[in-house]
């Protein structure tokens, strides 16, 4: 039924779908992976707000992103395909869309491969109290790719199970590490959450704002469970779900997470001074090294588990968007291995360029926000699709959806994608809007020189012989999916 599902949007099935719902649902929980995020930028959230921020802007930032989500969702139940955002886009708005939506989603999910990986080498070295030098870094980063890209090579039945276990292990490395936090005592009264902090030298609105890219890093990366529907088993529901429960999920426990983290502060300023590593520094002060060290160590678990689901999503969506024809040497990119059934070149190809992309970003933060904006922008074309298709009268409503509320919740969550690519984009991340400015103008150029003239997006097998030969495009009626 799923494999008929899936060629009647235009391809036959070629991964093998060993994936249930709970395996769809761990892939995107696994790459928001709220104790990664934590450890990576608990520091740069205290540099950047405080308690407040940590707190207040949890809240404010799940919120929005929950209604992102919810939008997603809809769209994946009317699109199970493994291409994601990228065949949601070129379905309800066309091939050039589409085409601007896979580019900037694949720069995210690289994006975030790279920050994932290399903040976890780096967190690693001063766990492990290893020479910091450029040169181990990058050693320990290329291993920590190579573990993942071999992993996800061998097929994604490993894949699968080590996601399963890494839901498991997330929740309970979270609780450990709250209930550890509780037994040994708060060090601050409730009202502490509420104390705005800074130490960047800017005004403390605007300290605020850019600091809201540590709530944003960390619940990025869920529509992973979009990217391996063509695994999934009975996709039009599992995705959608896997999408919502995965933030909500993430929203709750993370919000936890920090308040009790937050309360076990002995020190501000001192915390604060700790820079990167204040996470994991608090949990030595408040544990002692033994306990606190474990706990640390079992964090750095999670944020390896989190490098390999990550892997995993944008290797597929690089496979799905090749496959169409949307990148050079396409066909390299899109070939399935007979033996683990696994885009393998695709998957070695995007551990290198992860490599590259972590060399040529000098500020860690900068490299993250070039993950979450690239992201974000992918997600507002993805929206702004849904909105143009149902103006047009192409978007049908799949299994999963949002009712009459569907289209209010869409242009609120645009709204917000609109906002926050803005302002993570501000000093002292300028380098990411640099970066994607230049990759826009790169893809622009790219698109009216090159790409107009030759890429013709996604393939329909229900077409008319007479239009398949010219697919949807712009101005084109785009196929009509099955429910």
């Amino acid at each position: 039924k799923d494999a008929e599902a899936l060629r009647k949007l235009g391809y036959v099935q070629e991964l093998v779908r060993e994936m249930g719902g709970f395996s769809n649902f761990a892939v995107s929980f696994s790459i928001i992976s709220i104790s990664t995020g934590g450890i990576q930028l608990y520091g740069y959230g205290l540099q950047h707000g405080g308690p407040l921020l940590v707190t207040a802007g949890w809240l404010l930032v799940s919120f929005f992103t929950l209604l992102v989500a919810l939008s997603m969702a809809e769209l994946a139940s009317t699109y199970p395909t493994s291409g994601g955002l990228y065949h949601w886009s070129s379905f309800l708005a066309g091939r050039r869309i589409g085409w601007f939506t896979a580019c900037f989603n694949g720069i995210g999910l690289l994006g975030v491969l790279a920050g994932v990986d290399y903040g976890l080498a780096r967190l690693l070295i001063g766990f492990m109290k290893w020479p910091d030098s450029l040169t181990v870094t990058f050693t320990i980063y290329g291993l920590i790719l190579f573990s993942h890209a071999i992993l996800n090579h061998r097929g994604v039945r490993v894949v699968a199970w080590l996601n399963n276990f890494s839901a498991g292990y997330h929740m309970a490395v979270t609780a450990l590490l709250v209930g550890a936090l509780i037994f040994s005592g708060l060090a601050q009264p409730v009202s502490f959450l509420l104390h705005p902090h800074h130490s960047d030298g800017f005004s403390y609105p605007y300290s605020f704002l850019i600091g809201l890219l540590l709530a944003q890093w960390i619940l990025t990366g869920y529509d992973a469970s979009a990217n391996v529907t063509e695994e999934t088993i009975n996709p039009s529901k599992s995705a959608p779900w896997g999408i919502f429960l995965s933030v909500f999920i993430s929203v709750v426990v993370g919000f936890i997470m920090f308040v009790v983290m937050t309360l076990s502060i002995p020190n501000l300023d001192q915390a604060t001074a700790f820079g990167d590593n204040a996470f994991p520094e608090i949990l030595r002060l408040r544990l002692g090294d033994n306990l606190g060290g474990l706990v640390v160590a079992l964090v750095l678990g999670a944020a390896w588990l989190c490098g390999l689901a990550t892997l995993t999503s944008v290797s597929r969506m690089v496979y799905a968007f090749s496959r169409d024809g949307g990148l050079p040497w396409a066909n390299l990119w899109s070939h399935v291995s007979p033996k683990t059934r696994t885009p393998s070149f695709a998957i070695w190809m995007l551990a290198g360029v992860a490599m590259a992309l972590a060399a040529s970003v000098k500020l860690y933060s900068a490299v993250v926000s070039v993950a979450v904006v690239a992201l974000y922008i992918s997600y507002g074309l993805s929206l702004i699709a849904r909105i143009y298709g149902t103006h047009h009268g192409r978007f049908k409503k799949g299994d999963w959806n949002l009712g009459r509320f569907g289209g209010i919740i869409t242009w609120i969550a645009l709204l917000w994608v609109g906002f926050i690519t803005v302002v993570l984009m501000l000093p002292p991340n300028e380098q990411a809007g640099q970066v994607l400015g230049v990759s826009f103008t790169g893809l622009v150029f790219l698109w009216y020189s090159v790409v107009e003239k030759r890429y013709q997006g996604p393939t329909h097998e229900d077409l008319p012989k007479s239009a398949s030969k010219n697919r949807p495009t712009d101005l084109q009626e785009s196929p009509i999916p099955v429910s």
